[in-house]
């Protein structure tokens, strides 16, 4: 899938034409608003995996103990660097 990033101000000036090409040539938009990305423009059949699916595959996969332990060290290092993203709405 190829993605294209394009300014708010030019998906808005051809917005037929993004959303035509999202739908016949599979192609993702991201939208930046001064320079930051705010929006995607997606075709329908993309699959997302929320948290809750992952967890439930999570939950039916079997690794060796050692697999596990190196996993679980990997997550905790990942959580300890990641930032929760911000609530704009407060």
């Amino acid at each position: 899938m190829q993605k294209k990033v394009i300014s708010v101000t030019e998906a808005a000036r051809n917005f037929a034409d993004c959303v035509n090409r999202v739908h016949y040539q599979n192609i993702t938009f991201v939208l930046l608003k001064n320079g930051s990305p705010v929006a995607r423009l997606v075709p329908d059949g993309e699959r997302v995996c929320l948290g809750q699916e992952l967890a439930e595959a999570l939950d039916k996969v079997e690794l060796p103990r050692d697999q596990a332990s190196a996993w679980h060290r990997d997550l905790r290092a990942a959580r300890r660097t990641l930032k929760r993203p911000m609530d704009r709405w407060r």
